[in-house]
């Protein structure tokens, strides 16, 4: 009794807190600790800047489902998916427009814009990939910590001989703690690539038919629209 009465006291003197936690912990697995949290950081910043980008999308294909019945393309801020669309139908139209039907006008209006909304949704998409691979790398690279601080933990009760919970507990919660950042890294990033890779995808459903409509009523009625 008496000696799991001097255990328990043992342990309570140790820092178990998370900053105890890391301060004790390898070197090994304070870097990797380190480089989990600021991934992480950059996760919900990126995370945070392609929600707003896909906000300002689907206002703007909004714009353009609105459009697509004047064969109207309102003025827009350069780099803008209405702006790139107006751009697009603006060149395609000089370079066809008296050498053309009005179907092959139609056609190639209804390409370039294609194209210019394609390049607009690719350049969303950058830095997608990096969320995908956290998702998939973080909790083995938090196990590795986790595995290296278990190793670290039986080497010292090699060392000190005694296999008393004062001496396991401390190293366990350390390498534990790998696993922890680990899975708090993956999960959001998980969870923001589905969402904004769906979003993506219902975006690009939403602005085809307003582009068809669009390349159609601007063959028709001409490029005064286009400003």
């Amino acid at each position: 009794m008496t000696a799991l009465f001097l255990m328990s006291e043992e342990i309570a003197s140790k820092d178990l807190s998370i900053l105890g936690l890391f301060h004790h912990a390898d070197i090994v697995v304070k870097c990797i600790i380190v480089g989990l949290l600021m991934a992480s950081v950059v996760c919900w910043a990126l995370a945070f800047e392609k929600f707003v980008r896909v906000w300002m999308l689907n206002r703007e294909i909004g714009v353009l489902e609105t459009s697509g019945q004047s064969a109207s393309i309102p003025k827009a801020r350069a780099g803008s998916l209405i702006g790139a669309v107006g751009d697009a139908a603006r060149t395609e139209w000089t370079e066809t427009a008296n050498d053309a039907s009005t179907g092959e006008v139609r056609d190639r209006l209804e390409v370039a814009m294609r194209a210019a909304v394609k390049r607009k949704l690719k350049s969303i998409e950058k830095g997608l990939p990096f969320l995908a691979t956290l998702g998939s790398a973080a909790p083995f690279i938090g196990l590795f910590g986790t595995v290296w601080g278990i190793m670290n933990s039986f080497t010292a009760i090699a060392q000190q001989k005694d296999t008393s919970l004062a001496v396991v507990a401390p190293g366990i919660a350390e390498a534990l703690f790998a696993t922890a950042i680990g899975l708090a890294a993956a999960i959001p990033a998980v969870i923001f690539y589905n969402q904004i890779t769906v979003a993506l995808g219902r975006a690009s459903d939403r602005v085809t038919p307003a582009i068809v409509t669009l390349a159609r009523m601007m063959s028709r009625r001409g490029l005064e629209g286009v400003n």
